[in-house]
């Protein structure tokens, strides 16, 4: 009863592996991420591959317990190279560093490219919300923002990796078959057209990659 991958990821084209040398033109100036099941280490192994001169920030919501402490964003910081922390309301955001929507709290950019932190209410049943985070980051990066659809199990980032995609940007998705829990994953991809569908371990690479190509611009 497994659906073919090919028909999930139905509308639009996309590359399933990175090539050597991303054949687009990416110009951008910020990252959003967004995971819920299995999606802490997901974005552990992203975070820790990076170098710590890597020049762009970071924006996270990851689906976790209203409850949950800071230790996560401890435990990150202690395995990676770049800063990590969690965001904090007005925050000017800065280059290299990894931004972590607190527990119950939805993270978003503001016009003045500095945090915002909101209690509005859940949506798609969360709070930190990625369709949230995603939609207002793209408002603020336009064309020069990526978007990282990682391991979950609903479908929050869907519609906000679809507003990316509609306004210029550029969409990344975890290989649903690398993922530990694939709804999310197939959900982004069923919303929009995608750039990369990528194996974990392959998207800190072409992170890499668009860096590259951001300081040959």
């Amino acid at each position: 009863m497994k659906e073919s991958l090919e028909k999930k990821r139905g509308k639009g084209t996309h590359k399933s592996l990175l090539p050597p040398g991303i054949q687009k033109d990416i110009q951008a100036d910020a990252i959003v991420i967004g995971a819920s099941a299995g999606g802490l280490r997901a974005i552990g192994l992203i975070l820790s591959s990076l170098p710590a001169s890597f020049p762009l920030p970071i924006l996270v919501a990851q689906h976790i317990h209203p409850d949950m402490n800071s230790l996560s964003v401890t435990l990150m910081q202690e395995k990676c190279q770049i800063q990590v922390q969690e965001g904090i309301d007005k925050e000017p955001i800065n280059a290299g560093v990894a931004y972590l929507a607190p527990p119950n709290y939805h993270l978003l950019v503001e016009c003045d490219r500095t945090l915002s932190l909101s209690v509005d209410e859940r949506v798609n049943f969360a709070r930190p919300s990625i369709d949230v985070l995603f939609e207002s980051a793209s408002e603020v990066f336009e064309s020069r923002l990526i978007g990282i659809v990682l391991t979950g199990a609903n479908k929050d980032g869907a519609e906000g990796l679809k507003f990316i995609k509609a306004n210029g940007g550029t969409a990344i998705v975890q290989d649903p078959n690398t993922a530990e829990y694939d709804a999310m994953p197939k959900a982004a991809l069923e919303a929009t057209s995608v750039d990369f569908v990528l194996p974990l371990e392959k998207i800190a690479p072409a992170l890499l990659t668009v860096v590259g190509q951001r300081r040959q611009a």
